[in-house]
Parts: C-alpha cells; structure tokens; sequence
C-alpha cells in the first residue's frame, strides 16, 4: 500500500490542496514558526498546575514552601510552573517563609589555594549544609534580606581591604560597590521607604580616595547600592562621640528599622560612661540614639531572638561556666529580662575525644519557637547545647558570622549597576 506522501493530488480534495499551497510558501512557514511559542506558552498558562489541585493552593500553600534549590528544581518541570514562580509577589512571599539560618564559614586549603565554604545550620536538625563555596575567603561586613556584605583582606592580621562584594549566594550573583577605604562598614540594611539597599559608614582619614571629595572626614554615611552618587553625610546628631568610636560588637543587629551594635567603645576614657547603653541607628529618621542594656560584664554580645533583641555573657571557665542569657520583652520600656541561666556540660566535652582541653569559644543563637541554642567550639569540633545544658550534638567546628540568613531568589536591580557583575562565575566554585 502506498503512503499518504506519495498520493496523488487528484485524490486530495480541493480545500485541501489550497491550504497545503498557503502553508508551503516560505512566509507561512517563518508565520507558523513565530506562533508556536505563543500558542504553546497559552496554552501552558490556561493549564493548571496541578490536576487534582486550585492553582492558588498549589501556588500559595505548597510550591511557596519549598527551599529555593527544590524551587529551581521544580521551575524546569513545566512552562507553567516556571511562569508562576517567577513573579515578584510570589518571590517576596517565598523569601518571607524561607527560615533564618545562622551563618557559619570553614576555610580549609588544597596545595596552595585557600577555598572557603558558607554553611547554614538547620536548627531542628541540627545539621549543617553548604550554601556556596568561594574560591577566596571572605569576611562578613552586613548581612540582610538575603544578601551578604564581603570583604577579602591582605591577612587576618591587616586590617586594610582589597575587596568589597555584595552577593547573593542564592542566585549565586556578586558585584562590588567598590573598595570603600575611606569609610569603616557599619552595616548593610534595606531602607523601606525608597526600597533602596544601603551601607552605613563611618568616616576615617585615609591617604587615597574613591570619591573627589576630601579624606578627613568625620561622622556618618550612607551608599545607595546601585547609586553612582557619592555617600552622603547623615552626621551624628546629638551623640557627637560616636564619630570616632570604635564599633567592636560587628555586624549590628537590625530590628524595627533599627540597627542595633552592644558593646561600643570610646577612644577617650572620659566618655566610657555608656557600659550599659545600646548604640542605635534609625534607618528612616538617619538619627542615633542610645538604649539601656542589662548589668552585664564586658563581655557580652547581642543577638536577635525570634524578633527581640538578646544579649548573652559567660562567665569564666573556672567559675562555673554559666552563660545568662538578657532578652529584651518590650522594646519600648527597655527593660531587660534575664531568660536563660545554663550551665555548659564542659566536663563532659572534656572528656570526649572530639572535645579537648584548650581554648574554646561560645557562640548564642536564636532557634525555632524563640528558644536559644548554644554553640561551643573546642578543638575541631562544635557542640550543640540547649538551653538546658543538654548536649544535643557534635558538629565539626566552623566560624560562626553571628548572622541569619534568608535565602532569596527576588531578583534585585542594584548589582547590574555595580561594578564587575557577574554570575555564576568567579569567585563561586560550582556545586559538585
């Protein structure tokens, strides 16, 4: 039997043979083509995602809730799910169930390269896992929704930048603001009203300069990210003492608009009269202020704990190992309850092979249902305490950055306009 290829046009009948004419000619062909996408990403917009399921369940209860690796994953099984994911309502709502992770690094080299991992720790597992790998270490400077604030140095023991990146570990995205040598990194924070990223400064003298301005600054800054202004002077308001200040506690914690730093130290003696005072930063007024802090030894570092500030202090090795641990109820009222009292297991840790005697450090972090984890380092090893005093679990020892992190896939406009954009690419090591 022969084929229908092969079949005389006298047994096609006519209309047929007039349409077959209208598709042949080289412009229907390129008309058929340039519609095929249109139609089929139609036709995938009219279908639902899920059969058995309203769209606004699947889309807003399940796909939501999913980590960003798992929603990658998903965006590359069909059109119609990529298209849904990828809008920004849906991406705000996506980073806002993403939990906050505290953020941990571990440098280890390989010949004469030093590689560096960024690790979160999963709470209620109380495991960690790798988000990213460099191929250069870093050093935190800010840290918010999503974003990191780097910095690479000469050495550990030189103070002077060679680099200042903000990234995206998630979208694995990195560009610069550039170096910034004139100016101390307070912090790195979203200024709501303008939806606008800044960076907090505090003017230093230095020999060189970005910006055509002169090096002997003092007081305060603020850099739009993505902005080729330079940064622009907020001053220090009534707390003149603060412009030389030295901002020792880090990252600041940033809660109600506020970035909050504990301790701050003076560079005159005759002004250290503010050992119990918080120093805040009103990122919409641009104003400073003070808060009282709990009667705690020099020693101590503040936290966030499930939407209120914290600070926790250990006392010596030698007198008992008890960490207190101050959280902030009411905001407003500044007054400071004493939560947690826990006594660390060291005799047990000491005894264990993982855990030797030696230097240790301490490190507090907010958990899930506004309960505090202690994490202690000794030797190669981490161990996970509760509030308790219960050793949970061992982990091998890592650098904790005393930051969360939110992972985001909100795509955010600024680093296109900073300098060397790039993804994907150098210094991000691609994941095995």
């Amino acid at each position: 039997m022969r084929s229908d290829s092969h079949m005389p046009t006298s047994y096609i009948p006519s209309h047929y043979r007039s349409l077959e004419k209208k598709i042949s000619t080289p412009s229907a062909r390129r008309q058929q083509r340039k519609s095929q996408p249109a139609t089929m990403a139609a036709a995938a917009a009219e279908a639902p995602l899920l059969r058995e399921l309203p769209d606004a369940i699947v889309l807003w209860e399940i796909l939501v809730r999913l980590d960003p690796k798992s929603l990658l994953r998903c965006r590359a099984v069909r059109r119609g799910w990529r298209s849904a994911t990828s809008t920004h309502p849906f991406l705000l709502a996506h980073h806002a169930r993403q939990p906050a992770l505290s953020i941990f690094s571990h440098c280890e080299y390989i010949g004469s390269d030093r590689k560096q991992d960024i690790l979160l720790l999963d709470h209620q597992a109380a495991q960690l896992h790798t988000v990213v790998r460099f191929d250069r270490p870093y050093q935190l400077e800010g840290c918010c929704d999503g974003l990191l604030l780097l910095s690479t140095r000469h050495s550990i023991l030189n103070a002077s930048r060679t680099g200042l990146s903000v990234c995206n570990p998630t979208t694995r995205e990195m560009a610069s603001p550039g170096l910034l040598l004139d100016f101390n990194i307070l912090g790195m924070y979203p200024h709501r009203p303008t939806g606008e990223y800044r960076l907090l400064l505090q003017g230093r003298k230095h020999e060189t300069t970005q910006w055509d301005t002169p090096t002997d600054r003092t007081g305060f800054y603020v850099l739009a990210l993505g902005s080729h202004q330079p940064p622009r002077h907020v001053g220090c308001g009534s707390e003149t003492k603060l412009a030389w200040a030295i901002f020792e506690a880090g990252v600041p914690v940033r809660l109600r608009d506020c970035l909050h730093w504990y301790r701050v130290f003076y560079r005159n003696p005759s002004e250290e009269d503010t050992g119990s005072k918080l120093v805040v930063f009103d990122t919409i007024a641009e104003s400073f202020r003070q808060m009282r802090a709990p009667l705690v030894p020099t020693k101590s570092y503040i936290f966030e704990m499930d939407g209120m500030l914290g600070i926790y202090t250990c006392n010596s090795m030698t007198t008992g190992q008890v960490v207190d641990i101050w959280v902030l109820h009411n905001y407003g009222s500044e007054a400071w309850d004493l939560k947690y009292r826990v006594r660390l297991p060291i005799a047990r840790i000491r005894g264990r092979p993982e855990g030797p005697a030696g230097g240790w450090f301490l490190d507090v972090v907010s958990g899930d249902g506004g309960n505090a984890l202690l994490l202690l380092c000794f030797g190669r090893s981490m161990f996970y305490i509760d509030t308790d005093g219960k050793l949970v679990s061992t982990l091998r020892s890592c650098h904790s950055w005393d930051q969360r992190l939110k992972q985001t896939l909100v795509p955010h406009g600024f680093f296109k306009a900073l300098e060397g954009y790039a993804v994907n690419g150098s210094p991000f090591i691609p994941s095995i």
